[in-house]
């Protein structure tokens, strides 16, 4: 497969790395806007450099697109004219509508549109999978510190995505109603977030995110029916706690069997570009296809609607003008 990457950022050398080192992968070459960038990710990975990735376009089978969210509709139709599949980062557009247009003129190609969401790939959300029964309530947290990048963006498209993706893949049921609260805090944009999703079963996830933490946490607990499952994506480990029904401890706590499952080794970009490597050779559906990207950001897109028509106009912009 020959294979390019179009943008050299801070994730796209990554990309271009992981290209270099497939079996079954030709890494043709990157493009960036930054001709210097290019230069050197291609250096690094011995391969071609290009300003345009138009011209990039007319030499590989796939590529990794890794611009800034705002170009990804433009480049995704390029790429499609172009009969090139993709592996497109998250979030997929940033319209609902760009991401229906999108999806139907690749479908309309035969052509494999696969969307970054990494956490898909981190092997303890893939382990807890076989642990799941009918979900009742999710709590997700996915705390950072603040860091100079996806400054352009709120919070919700920036970190809530990889959690509103995830709970909609393993709720099985409609989405019902949305309740949030939000707030720019050091940016122009959405810093700080609470979502809590509804769904037409019954089933409720209550999803915090932040960029302004002085600590870092990403984790998920899960609880359904005899059971709840602790999954801690950093550290990548799944720890599931199996009570059982009228069988009580001394200390009248129920009996509990509990599994804990580590994976220290994991890399989740390399199992994704595989997985993409893969879809492509052999034409299969992708893991998160457009359909599953352009659900997430859907309902991410509504989050950040209902935050902003509640912020009391002004009050925001007048304090951090005052800073």
């Amino acid at each position: 497969m020959k294979a390019g990457v179009i943008g050299v950022g801070y994730l796209g050398k990554y990309h271009a790395q992981k290209y270099k080192d497939m079996d079954r992968v030709d890494l043709v070459g990157v493009a960036d806007v930054d001709l210097a960038a290019a230069e050197r990710v291609a250096k690094d990975n011995n391969c071609k450099s290009f300003h345009d990735y138009k011209e990039l376009l007319k030499e590989v089978d796939a590529v990794s697109v890794v611009v800034p969210t705002i170009y990804h509709h433009k480049v995704a139709l390029d790429c499609i004219a172009a009969g090139v599949d993709m592996l497109m980062e998250k979030p997929i557009t940033t319209t609902v509508a760009e991401a229906d247009e999108i999806i139907a003129k690749a479908e309309e190609k035969d052509l494999i549109l696969q969307v970054g969401h990494l956490e898909r790939f981190n092997l303890a959300v893939q382990a807890m999978i076989p642990s799941l029964t009918v979900p009742v309530f999710i709590e997700s947290q996915r705390i950072s510190t603040f860091k100079n990048r996806a400054l352009d963006v709120d919070v919700i498209l920036d970190l809530m995505i990889h959690d509103i993706d995830i709970i909609l893949n393993i709720i099985k049921s409609p989405l019902e109603t949305i309740h949030t609260v939000g707030a720019p805090v050091v940016t122009d944009y959405i810093d700080i977030a609470n979502a809590r999703l509804i769904f037409e079963n019954g089933a409720t996830a209550n999803v915090t995110v932040s960029r302004i933490a002085r600590n870092n946490t990403r984790r998920m607990r899960i609880f359904q029916p005899g059971s709840f499952i602790n999954v801690d994506f950093a550290q990548r480990k799944v720890m599931t706690i199996h009570l059982k029904k009228n069988a009580f401890q001394a200390n009248g706590m129920p009996k509990q069997d509990i599994v804990v499952n580590s994976f220290p080794e994991g890399d989740a970009l390399n199992a994704e570009i595989l997985h993409f490597v893969d879809n492509v050779i052999n034409r299969t559906i992708p893991l998160v296809s457009g359909f599953e990207g352009r659900r997430a950001l859907d309902v991410a897109m509504q989050v950040i609607k209902q935050i902003k028509d509640h912020q009391k106009a002004g009050v925001y912009a007048e304090d951090m003008s005052a800073r």
